[in-house]
């Protein structure tokens, strides 16, 4: 009588189980931004992939040991927004990643303004326009430390001496599938390379 008693409480306990889970729920699509959320928002939510652009970089310095803060804009911070970040604690680098070159000097003024001790580190997208967007830089007060990423060698030798003369230049980055100094032999600067794979 024991022996067929094992056999019966074991399918009536896995009888029960599947009765007890009741049908898989079906698959829902997470909410978007217009959905309903949690307060700290959905982590599914669709988002402007601004960190994974190229022109968002992570600054990351081995030399700087300092516990610090960056702050990134888009565009160039007005003077109320800097002196906002005066009240930020540890604020160590201004990291703007522009769009485009600004074509003179009067939107760069605001610059001046920077926090003292803050490094202001610009990223500009292609070679500059004219030499009158090159030259507007020189009237920056700010620590200024400018990156270039490029799409391929300059235009012409003019475009490679408005650069060696633009103060704040630190690096020219070509973003090329191979990467070659062909036309980049005059630059004064150090040159790197960077190639993107979707």
């Amino acid at each position: 009588m024991k022996t067929w008693r094992i056999p019966v409480v074991f399918a009536a306990g896995v009888l029960a189980g599947c009765m007890a889970s009741g049908p898989p729920l079906p698959a829902e699509t997470p909410a978007g931004p217009s959905g309903p959320s949690s307060p700290l928002g959905s982590p599914f939510a669709q988002r402007p992939q601004l960190a994974g652009a190229p022109w968002y970089p992570l600054i990351l310095d081995r030399t700087d040991v300092r516990i610090g803060t960056t702050v990134q804009f888009s565009r160039i911070p007005t003077v109320s927004e800097l002196h906002d970040l005066t009240l930020l604690p540890g604020l160590a680098h201004l990291v703007l990643s522009l769009p485009a070159w600004p074509a003179e000097y009067a939107p760069l003024q605001a610059l001046n303004q920077a926090p003292e001790g803050v490094d202001v580190i610009v990223v500009l997208p292609g070679y500059p326009p004219s030499r009158a967007a090159t030259d507007a830089w020189s009237y920056v007060q700010a620590q200024l430390r400018v990156v270039l990423v490029v799409p391929g060698p300059p235009p012409s030798v003019h475009t490679i001496e408005d650069l060696n003369a633009m103060p704040g230049l630190e690096r020219v980055i070509a973003q090329m599938d191979e990467p070659s100094r062909s036309g980049f032999q005059r630059l004064q600067r150090p040159l790197s390379f960077r190639k993107l794979i979707e």
